[in-house]
This record gives C-alpha cells, structure tokens and sequence, in this order.
C-alpha cells in the first residue's frame, strides 16, 4: 500500500503535513494497492478494498509464497509458512473425508497453538464456518457455545477436552473431536488425537503436499462465529465473512502509510528482503483482535507470531530479544508490564518498531512512557468489537502522542456517525456525545440464530456499538463511556448482568450490583456490592467462591462489599453504580 506515496518529503515539515483525508486520499486512490470501491453488499452500498484477497483460502495461498521463513514460534517449535501450508491442507483433506461440508460449524476450543491457525484456515479453505470458542470459559460455557453454534466437529487441546468430557454427551450435533497434545491415547468413539493425522508441529515440512480444496467460496460467504456476551448476559454468535475478515489487512497497513504521510514522509516500499517483521501474540487467537488484527495479517504479509504459554514479563523480553520481535502489545497490561519491569534494561528490546493495542481503557500516561522506553517506536491503539471484526479506527504515532484519549479515525473504507442514544435516532453534530454507530466492510451480517437481537443491533449496514462516544472535526473519535453495562479487564469483556444473576442465585444474596475499579495494568477490574436477606449470613470469600465455581475466573470479583440497605437507585428503578464505585474509591 505504498505506490500512493507521492507526498513530498522536505527537510523540515511541520506537523502534520496534511490532513487525514489528504492522506487519505494519496492512499486509495486508483491504481494503488490500497484502491477502494463500491459494492453492494446485503442490499447496501459499501465501500471496501478492492484488491483484499477475496476468502481466507486465498489470504492461505498468498502466506505461502513466504516459504521457508518462521511463521509460527512455540517454546521449541517452529513452524515455517510453507509447513504450516501443508500441515493445513492436510488437517483440510482430513475435514473433507469426514464429512465436513461448507456450511457446516466446526469449533476451535484451545489456548494460543500452532495448531489453531492450522484448524482455522484447514476448516475455512472448505467453506467450514469456524467457531472459535473463549479457552477460558467453564464446562457449561463451552457447552452452550457448542449447543448454539451447532457444531458438527471440536478441535479442542488437552486441558479443554478434559474440562469438556462430561459435557459432550449434551451436544447432539457434535459428531468428532480432535484433541491436541494428549500424550495418551484417548478411548472414545468419535475423539482422534490430532498428531495422529498431521503429526507434530516440528514436524509439518514433511508432509506430502495435499490439493487446496475447491468448494467454491466468495468474499461474503459466512466464514466465522465469534462469541460475544450481550447484556441478557448469554453470549451472541457474531456470524464473520471472509470480506470481514480479510479487511484488517488492508486497515492496519492504511494506519502505517498515513502516520507516515502525515509528517510529509512517503510510506517505505515493503522490502522482501528486509529484516522479517514479527510481534508477540499476548492475545489470544480466540478473540477478534488476535485472529483478525494479528494472525491473518501475519499470514499475508509474511511476518513473524510468536507465543508465549502463560503471560511471563521475563519470558516476553526473552522472545523479543531472540526472535526480534518488531510489535508487542494487545492490552494496555502487556506495555506497562514490560516498561515498569526491575529487568527490562537486561534485555535487548531495540528491534520493538511498534506497541499498539486496545480492548480496554488506558491512560494517557502510557503513550509518554512508550516514547520514553522506546523513542523510535509508534505507540499505537484502536477501536474495535466483535461486531466489528476488530479494527474499525486506529490511532498511532504523532497522532496518538497529540490524541492519547483518542481511539483515532475510522479507517478509510468505514463511516463512523454519533446517534442520539433515545429513540427515534437521530445523529448528532460534531462534539456532541451519543451512540457511536460504525458501517463499513468488516461489519459482521448479524448474530447466529438471534433475528431480534440482530434487528436491534444491524440497521441499514450500521452497527450500534453501544459505546458513548464523540468525533472531533478530523473525525477522531473519543469514547466516553459504555452505554452497555460491561466492563473490560485486560481485554476480556465483563457483562455485569452475568456476574449479578449468578451472585442473586445464592441464597443469601438479595441485591447485587458489579462495578469496574481502577486497575493500571488491566484497564479495571470487576467488584461487587450486595445487600443480603435479612436473617442470612454470607461472607466476601463465600461470595466469591459462588462466582469461581460457575463463571470464568476473569468475571470473578476481586472484591465485594456488604451493603446494609437497599442498593440505591433512580427514578427509573436503575442502580446508581456511579455512587457504588465511590465505595471503592473512598474504601
């Protein structure tokens, strides 16, 4: 995406040197990689990049012509793009002789693997829909995200199969599992152990080459479903084309050349033979941001992944230094980890070009300290959601070290408006907060299986976010608050109706309200207030203890106060969880 890059560069331009649409405008214009056009998709109008590889099989094609460079690194595995090709298209042939068709779901419950791009992109070239499901959910979770996806096969590691057994009578549709990095084998009718079909990691470069699939497939063919909860507290399948997708790709290099454009630089022509670019993945593939903004970007322009298994400071300053890693980030947490640590001068960190990420709030602070620890690196964050397929505005260097409260622009092939949150909707003037609402290519075409939520949420090819947000005149956007009651530890979303509902199902809990308390690292953190029956007893570790049991560790509160009233409320009968948070603050 740099053929555009006709700006001229003087010695000492002041910033910036043009405006956003200028850059904008150089980007995407005919000719160029980055050229857009208008499509009708679903009946409305919608500009996307024309030269975006049609379907993830293509964007498989494509990866392969990195060849022998190291796609995939895991602890003392590495995986080349020539045999991560062929591992894939052989798990692909695998799918096919079982009788997967297009269409059908098949479920991805496992922790950052090589394996998992392999399933992914092994199911997809089919016509699969792969439904990736949270790792870190508890048995009855992953059970509901099986029974509402229908799943037809599991591809599923070790510790989740173990976590599963017991539920998997309970799914009808499932008719084969694929378990990963089990060292026995596993005595159970329809369950082969992956190795058993493509073998180790290590080994995948001698596979013989299998065929790619030839099911026909289009660019708003449904590709995915990714969970996400919605404030009924039961989690939503947001259905993902392969157009979906693929559109990342194309946004992250638009934010590259326009950081560039905007200090009066051209954009670098990509350098084949330059130093491979890589980042480390502290994302988990499961989530839009790692699958979407990390993965499959990664795959079509030949750089690096590499993982790490639990979230280590020392470990990653470790996997940066030997594998010169070029982007770190995912969530605020990773960065103030890194820049905060006794051991960071220890470790050479000089290859780190950028560290970006989104997914929960951050100070501004942390911008000035990415400039301090790393001076030639881009600090960068972005907005994004499921609905979304990740990135739908991305903020960087000097524009985010002038914006650090700013998620940035809409990148440039989507349209962000602010709406009147009250119905009718009406959209309102610059400045003015409202409903953020966000239409563009990446936009998913609804929620599996919910037509009313999906009628609630889709309007006309626009998504109501349900975030409070402004747009200044550049059309950098600032979100201002949640409208949706949710909340964001580390990355991970946080409906607080799920966590009350299951604290109302203890017995002694008569009122309950979560709240999110300040965090630096992860953003903020879940806490609880609760009024109990009369005549009952419970205690903060029981409380929590009730969570634990029944929802994934990260919804549990790290605290919960006792009130002795009932929770106080407005005149509409909602809790007034501003005046809860102030127990917290002043606690």
């Amino acid at each position: 995406m740099t053929e555009a890059a006709s700006a001229p560069t003087p010695a000492a331009i002041p910033w910036p040197a043009m405006s956003v649409q200028q850059a904008y405008a150089l980007i995407t214009q005919p000719g160029t990689a980055g050229e857009m056009e208008e499509l009708e998709i679903r009946g409305v109008k919608t500009r996307v990049w024309k030269n975006a590889p049609p379907t993830l099989r293509d964007t498989l094609v494509l990866g392969r012509a990195h060849g022998e460079k190291v796609f995939l690194v895991h602890e003392n595995e590495r995986v080349s793009f020539e045999a991560f090709y062929r591992a894939t298209t052989a798990f692909a042939a695998e799918l096919a002789a079982k009788g997967v068709q297009k269409g059908d779901r098949v479920a991805i419950v496992m922790r950052n693997l090589p394996e998992w791009p392999v399933a992914f992109y092994g199911a997809l070239s089919i016509g699969a829909i792969v439904t990736p499901l949270n790792a870190w959910w508890t048995g009855p979770e992953l059970e509901y995200g099986l029974l509402d996806s229908g799943a037809k096969t599991l591809i599923v590691d070790v510790e989740r199969f173990e976590r599963l057994t017991e539920h998997l009578h309970n799914c009808p549709d499932l008719q084969r599992v694929y378990v990963s990095r089990s060292r026995e084998e596993i005595a159970h009718p329809y369950v082969t152990r992956l190795e058993s079909v493509i073998g180790c990691p290590n080994d995948w470069a001698a596979i013989e080459e299998v065929a790619l699939s030839t099911v026909p497939l289009a660019a708003d063919d449904d590709a995915t479903i990714f969970y996400t909860s919605g404030t009924t507290g039961k989690p939503k399948g947001a259905i993902g084309t392969h157009r979906n997708i693929n559109s990342n790709i194309f946004a992250a290099a638009a934010a590259g050349a326009r950081s560039f454009l905007r200090r009066g630089e051209a954009p670098p022509e990509p350098d084949p033979n330059g130093p491979q670019r890589g980042s480390l993945i502290s994302v988990p593939f499961f989530h839009a941001t790692g699958c979407f903004a990390v993965m499959n970007p990664s795959l079509f322009g030949g750089a690096k992944i590499a993982m790490i298994r639990k979230w280590d400071p020392d470990k990653a300053m470790q996997l940066i230094q030997d594998e010169r890693l070029t982007q770190i980030g995912g969530v605020p947490t990773i960065a103030w980890q890194i820049i905060e640590h006794p051991n960071r001068d220890k470790y050479d960190l000089s290859s780190v070009e950028a560290v970006a990420y989104g997914g929960a709030p951050s100070a501004p602070e942390l911008v000035r300290k990415i400039k301090e620890v790393w001076p030639k690196a881009s600090p960068g964050n972005g907005w994004g959601m499921t609905e979304t397929s990740a990135t739908a505005t991305s903020n960087s260097a000097e524009d985010y070290e002038n914006r650090p409260d700013s998620c940035g622009p809409a990148v440039p092939v989507t349209d962000l408006k602010i709406m009147s949150v009250e119905e009718p909707h009406r959209e309102l003037p610059i400045g003015e907060v409202g409903e953020l609402w966000c239409k563009g290519p990446q936009v998913v075409r609804g929620y599996w299986n919910k037509p009313e939520a999906t009628a609630q949420t889709f309007i006309d090819g626009w998504v109501k976010t349900g975030d409070l947000a402004r747009l200044d005149v550049e059309g950098f956007c600032f979100i201002i608050d949640r409208a949706k009651d949710m909340l964001i530890r580390g990355g991970e979303n946080i409906y607080c109706i799920e966590v009350e509902n299951c604290l109302y199902d203890h017995p002694a809990v008569m009122d309950a309200a979560l709240v999110g308390i300040p965090h630096k690292t992860l953003g903020e953190e879940p806490a609880a207030v609760v009024t109990l029956k009369p005549g009952t007893t419970a205690t903060e570790a029981e409380l929590r203890a009730f969570v634990a049991d029944r929802l994934a560790a990260f919804k549990v509160p790290v605290k919960v106060v006792f009130w002795h009233e009932t929770l106080p409320r407005n005149a509409n009968g909602k809790i007034m969880k501003n005046e809860l948070k102030k127990v917290f603050v002043e606690g």
